[in-house]
Protein backbone atom coordinates (compact mmCIF):
# COMPACT_ATOMS: atom_id res chain seq x y z
CA UNK A 1 0.00 0.00 0.00
CA UNK A 2 1.50 3.80 -0.36
CA UNK A 3 0.67 6.41 2.34
CA UNK A 4 -1.31 9.11 1.71
CA UNK A 5 0.40 12.98 3.34
CA UNK A 6 -0.70 15.93 3.81
CA UNK A 7 0.62 19.33 4.86
CA UNK A 8 -0.67 21.57 7.63
CA UNK A 9 -1.76 25.22 6.63
CA UNK A 10 -0.71 26.57 9.74
CA UNK A 11 2.96 26.06 7.77
CA UNK A 12 1.48 28.25 5.23
CA UNK A 13 0.07 30.97 7.14
CA UNK A 14 1.50 33.65 4.60
CA UNK A 15 -0.17 32.47 1.71
CA UNK A 16 -3.44 33.13 0.43
CA UNK A 17 -5.27 29.78 0.91
CA UNK A 18 -5.90 28.93 -2.30
CA UNK A 19 -2.50 29.80 -2.94
CA UNK A 20 -1.36 27.12 -0.05
CA UNK A 21 -3.86 24.72 -1.25
CA UNK A 22 -2.33 25.17 -5.03
CA UNK A 23 1.16 24.78 -3.54
CA UNK A 24 0.55 21.75 -1.54
CA UNK A 25 -1.18 19.74 -5.18
CA UNK A 26 1.89 20.98 -6.62
CA UNK A 27 4.16 19.18 -4.42
CA UNK A 28 2.17 16.05 -4.90
CA UNK A 29 0.44 15.52 -1.70
CA UNK A 30 -2.68 13.71 -1.39
CA UNK A 31 -4.57 16.34 1.29
CA UNK A 32 -4.23 19.95 2.49
CA UNK A 33 -5.03 19.62 7.02
CA UNK A 34 -6.67 23.16 6.93
CA UNK A 35 -6.24 25.04 10.31
CA UNK A 36 -9.59 27.27 10.25
CA UNK A 37 -8.26 30.53 11.15
CA UNK A 38 -9.00 34.43 10.51
CA UNK A 39 -7.20 34.20 6.89
CA UNK A 40 -7.75 30.66 5.96
CA UNK A 41 -11.72 29.88 5.92
CA UNK A 42 -12.83 31.71 8.82
CA UNK A 43 -15.19 30.02 10.37
CA UNK A 44 -16.63 33.12 12.23
CA UNK A 45 -16.86 34.95 8.80
CA UNK A 46 -20.48 36.04 7.22
CA UNK A 47 -19.51 34.31 4.47
CA UNK A 48 -18.01 31.01 5.90
CA UNK A 49 -20.56 28.47 4.30
CA UNK A 50 -20.18 29.32 0.99
CA UNK A 51 -16.51 29.68 1.49
CA UNK A 52 -16.27 26.21 2.86
CA UNK A 53 -18.21 25.23 -0.66
CA UNK A 54 -16.14 26.35 -2.70
CA UNK A 55 -13.47 25.50 -0.35
CA UNK A 56 -14.87 21.93 -1.04
CA UNK A 57 -15.17 22.44 -4.63
CA UNK A 58 -11.61 23.31 -5.14
CA UNK A 59 -10.28 19.76 -2.99
CA UNK A 60 -12.57 18.23 -5.07
CA UNK A 61 -10.95 19.55 -8.21
CA UNK A 62 -7.60 18.64 -7.23
CA UNK A 63 -8.01 15.19 -6.04
CA UNK A 64 -7.34 16.36 -2.25
CA UNK A 65 -8.42 14.75 0.59
CA UNK A 66 -8.36 17.14 3.82
CA UNK A 67 -8.44 16.68 7.49
CA UNK A 68 -9.79 20.04 9.76
CA UNK A 69 -7.33 21.39 12.58
CA UNK A 70 -8.46 24.01 15.69
CA UNK A 71 -5.42 24.83 16.57
CA UNK A 72 -5.17 28.16 15.48
CA UNK A 73 -3.95 30.48 18.49
CA UNK A 74 -5.91 33.98 18.05
CA UNK A 75 -9.14 33.12 16.63
CA UNK A 76 -11.57 32.82 19.23
CA UNK A 77 -9.74 35.52 21.36
CA UNK A 78 -7.23 37.84 20.05
CA UNK A 79 -5.64 38.82 23.44
CA UNK A 80 -5.14 35.53 24.86
CA UNK A 81 -3.66 32.82 22.81
CA UNK A 82 -5.63 29.72 22.49
CA UNK A 83 -8.44 30.41 24.90
CA UNK A 84 -10.86 29.72 25.75
CA UNK A 85 -10.44 26.01 25.93
CA UNK A 86 -12.69 23.19 27.05
CA UNK A 87 -11.00 22.95 30.29
CA UNK A 88 -11.64 27.12 30.80
CA UNK A 89 -13.49 28.37 34.17
CA UNK A 90 -15.72 30.63 32.48
CA UNK A 91 -19.15 28.65 30.93
CA UNK A 92 -19.61 31.21 28.18
CA UNK A 93 -15.60 30.74 27.43
CA UNK A 94 -15.83 27.39 27.60
CA UNK A 95 -19.42 26.96 25.35
CA UNK A 96 -17.43 29.57 22.75
CA UNK A 97 -14.94 26.97 22.13
CA UNK A 98 -17.85 24.39 21.65
CA UNK A 99 -19.56 26.27 19.47
CA UNK A 100 -16.11 26.78 17.40
CA UNK A 101 -15.51 23.13 17.20
CA UNK A 102 -19.15 22.39 16.27
CA UNK A 103 -18.83 24.89 13.17
CA UNK A 104 -15.04 23.07 12.58
CA UNK A 105 -17.63 19.90 12.33
CA UNK A 106 -20.01 21.45 9.96
CA UNK A 107 -17.11 22.44 7.43
CA UNK A 108 -15.62 19.34 7.91
CA UNK A 109 -18.75 17.74 6.94
CA UNK A 110 -18.90 20.20 3.84
CA UNK A 111 -15.12 19.29 3.05
CA UNK A 112 -15.80 15.61 3.44
CA UNK A 113 -12.82 15.76 5.55
CA UNK A 114 -11.28 12.61 7.09
CA UNK A 115 -11.35 13.99 10.20
CA UNK A 116 -11.64 17.38 12.78
CA UNK A 117 -8.59 17.39 15.22
CA UNK A 118 -8.74 19.29 18.62
CA UNK A 119 -7.40 19.29 21.74
CA UNK A 120 -8.06 19.80 25.72
CA UNK A 121 -6.95 23.12 26.67
CA UNK A 122 -4.44 24.55 29.95
CA UNK A 123 -6.35 25.00 32.88
CA UNK A 124 -5.36 28.55 34.37
CA UNK A 125 -4.07 28.74 37.76
CA UNK A 126 -6.39 28.46 40.73
CA UNK A 127 -8.61 25.61 38.21
CA UNK A 128 -9.44 23.27 40.60
CA UNK A 129 -8.34 19.71 38.89
CA UNK A 130 -11.70 17.67 39.03
CA UNK A 131 -13.70 20.61 38.26
CA UNK A 132 -11.82 20.93 34.70
CA UNK A 133 -12.06 17.13 34.08
CA UNK A 134 -15.72 17.54 34.74
CA UNK A 135 -15.84 20.36 32.27
CA UNK A 136 -13.74 18.60 29.34
CA UNK A 137 -15.67 15.66 29.77
CA UNK A 138 -19.28 17.27 29.84
CA UNK A 139 -17.64 19.48 26.46
CA UNK A 140 -15.84 16.14 24.62
CA UNK A 141 -19.48 13.92 24.86
CA UNK A 142 -21.70 17.12 23.39
CA UNK A 143 -18.83 18.01 20.72
CA UNK A 144 -18.28 13.52 19.62
CA UNK A 145 -22.48 13.72 19.65
CA UNK A 146 -22.62 16.30 17.63
CA UNK A 147 -19.41 14.63 15.01
CA UNK A 148 -21.81 11.84 15.00
CA UNK A 149 -24.83 12.81 14.02
CA UNK A 150 -22.95 14.49 11.16
CA UNK A 151 -20.88 11.56 9.98
CA UNK A 152 -17.50 13.56 11.29
CA UNK A 153 -14.52 11.72 12.63
CA UNK A 154 -13.62 13.63 16.08
CA UNK A 155 -10.11 13.38 16.99
CA UNK A 156 -8.47 14.77 20.38
CA UNK A 157 -4.78 15.36 20.32
CA UNK A 158 -2.99 15.06 23.05
CA UNK A 159 -0.91 18.33 23.31
CA UNK A 160 2.36 18.59 26.06
CA UNK A 161 1.19 20.66 28.76
CA UNK A 162 -2.17 20.55 28.49
CA UNK A 163 -4.50 18.83 30.56
CA UNK A 164 -4.53 15.67 28.46
CA UNK A 165 -1.16 15.51 26.94
CA UNK A 166 -0.48 11.65 27.00
CA UNK A 167 -1.63 8.89 25.48
CA UNK A 168 -2.10 7.45 28.99
CA UNK A 169 -4.34 10.74 29.68
CA UNK A 170 -6.50 9.98 26.57
CA UNK A 171 -6.57 6.37 26.83
CA UNK A 172 -8.02 6.88 30.43
CA UNK A 173 -11.28 9.11 28.95
CA UNK A 174 -12.43 5.94 27.57
CA UNK A 175 -15.07 8.22 25.67
CA UNK A 176 -16.87 5.98 22.76
CA UNK A 177 -16.39 7.36 19.34
CA UNK A 178 -13.49 9.96 20.50
CA UNK A 179 -10.45 9.04 18.15
CA UNK A 180 -6.75 9.90 18.40
CA UNK A 181 -5.11 12.09 16.49
CA UNK A 182 -1.86 11.35 17.17
CA UNK A 183 1.03 13.92 17.16
CA UNK A 184 4.15 11.85 16.59
CA UNK A 185 6.68 14.35 17.81
CA UNK A 186 4.82 14.84 20.65
CA UNK A 187 5.98 11.02 22.02
CA UNK A 188 9.35 12.60 22.05
CA UNK A 189 8.48 15.79 24.04
CA UNK A 190 6.73 13.42 26.66
CA UNK A 191 8.77 10.94 26.07
CA UNK A 192 6.32 8.25 27.16
CA UNK A 193 6.21 6.29 24.05
CA UNK A 194 8.48 5.82 21.31
CA UNK A 195 6.39 7.28 18.16
CA UNK A 196 6.61 4.19 16.57
CA UNK A 197 5.31 1.86 19.25
CA UNK A 198 2.35 4.50 19.76
CA UNK A 199 1.03 3.89 16.26
CA UNK A 200 1.06 0.19 16.84
CA UNK A 201 -0.70 0.51 20.08
CA UNK A 202 -2.98 2.94 19.17
CA UNK A 203 -3.73 1.70 15.71
CA UNK A 204 -7.60 0.82 16.29
CA UNK A 205 -8.42 4.35 17.63
CA UNK A 206 -6.31 6.38 15.10
CA UNK A 207 -8.39 9.23 13.13
CA UNK A 208 -5.63 10.94 12.43
CA UNK A 209 -1.50 11.21 12.41
CA UNK A 210 0.52 14.38 12.27
CA UNK A 211 4.31 14.23 11.83
CA UNK A 212 7.29 16.22 11.98
CA UNK A 213 11.27 16.48 13.35
CA UNK A 214 11.32 16.92 17.03
CA UNK A 215 14.03 17.07 19.62
CA UNK A 216 13.48 14.86 22.57
CA UNK A 217 11.92 17.08 25.37
CA UNK A 218 11.56 20.14 23.02
CA UNK A 219 8.17 21.13 22.04
CA UNK A 220 9.24 23.02 18.66
CA UNK A 221 8.07 21.38 15.11
CA UNK A 222 11.29 20.95 13.06
CA UNK A 223 11.72 20.20 9.88
CA UNK A 224 12.91 16.15 8.75
CA UNK A 225 16.15 15.61 9.47
CA UNK A 226 16.46 18.62 12.25
CA UNK A 227 15.90 16.36 14.91
CA UNK A 228 15.30 13.09 16.65
CA UNK A 229 12.36 11.73 15.22
CA UNK A 230 13.13 8.04 13.50
CA UNK A 231 11.25 9.07 10.67
CA UNK A 232 11.30 5.35 9.05
CA UNK A 233 10.41 3.39 11.92
CA UNK A 234 6.95 5.38 11.89
CA UNK A 235 6.70 5.00 8.39
CA UNK A 236 7.10 1.45 8.55
CA UNK A 237 4.62 1.17 11.47
CA UNK A 238 2.26 2.89 9.81
CA UNK A 239 2.44 0.89 6.93
CA UNK A 240 2.18 -2.47 9.40
CA UNK A 241 -0.88 -1.59 10.27
CA UNK A 242 -2.29 -0.10 7.02
CA UNK A 243 -2.94 3.00 7.60
CA UNK A 244 -5.02 4.93 4.54
CA UNK A 245 -5.69 8.34 6.43
CA UNK A 246 -3.90 11.46 5.53
CA UNK A 247 -0.49 11.44 7.48
CA UNK A 248 -0.37 15.29 8.24
CA UNK A 249 3.12 17.32 8.06
CA UNK A 250 2.89 20.00 11.37
CA UNK A 251 5.67 22.95 10.50
CA UNK A 252 4.15 25.98 12.09
CA UNK A 253 6.99 27.41 12.48
CA UNK A 254 8.07 27.35 9.17
CA UNK A 255 5.80 29.83 7.37
CA UNK A 256 8.43 32.28 6.87
CA UNK A 257 9.60 29.75 3.75
CA UNK A 258 6.86 27.29 3.41
CA UNK A 259 7.73 27.88 -0.55
CA UNK A 260 10.50 25.41 0.14
CA UNK A 261 9.53 23.25 3.17
CA UNK A 262 6.22 22.35 1.48
CA UNK A 263 7.70 20.13 -1.68
CA UNK A 264 10.81 19.58 0.41
CA UNK A 265 9.04 17.92 3.46
CA UNK A 266 7.47 15.17 0.99
CA UNK A 267 10.80 14.84 -0.78
CA UNK A 268 12.07 13.61 2.50
CA UNK A 269 8.74 11.44 3.22
CA UNK A 270 9.34 9.89 -0.28
CA UNK A 271 13.18 9.43 0.15
CA UNK A 272 12.58 7.68 3.31
CA UNK A 273 10.59 4.84 1.53
CA UNK A 274 12.67 4.31 -1.28
CA UNK A 275 16.05 5.53 -0.05
CA UNK A 276 17.96 4.47 -2.87
CA UNK A 277 15.90 5.68 -6.34
CA UNK A 278 18.47 4.54 -8.57
CA UNK A 279 18.58 0.71 -7.19
CA UNK A 280 14.87 0.31 -7.85
CA UNK A 281 15.15 1.75 -11.58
Amino acid sequence: MSLRFAYNTNGTAHHRLDDAIDLIAEAGYQGVALTLDIHHLDPFAENWLAEAQRVSSRLQRLGLGSVIETGARFLLDPKAKHEPTLVSGDAAGRARRIGFLKRAIDIGAILHSEAVSFWAGVPKPGIDGLAAQGWLRDGLTEVVAYAAERNVVACLEPEPGMLIETLDDYAALDIPSLRLALDTGHCLVTGERDPAAAVGEFADRLGTVALEDMARGVHVHLPFGEGDMDVPSVLNALEAIHFDKLICVELSRESHRADLMVPASLKYLRDCRNPNPEASA
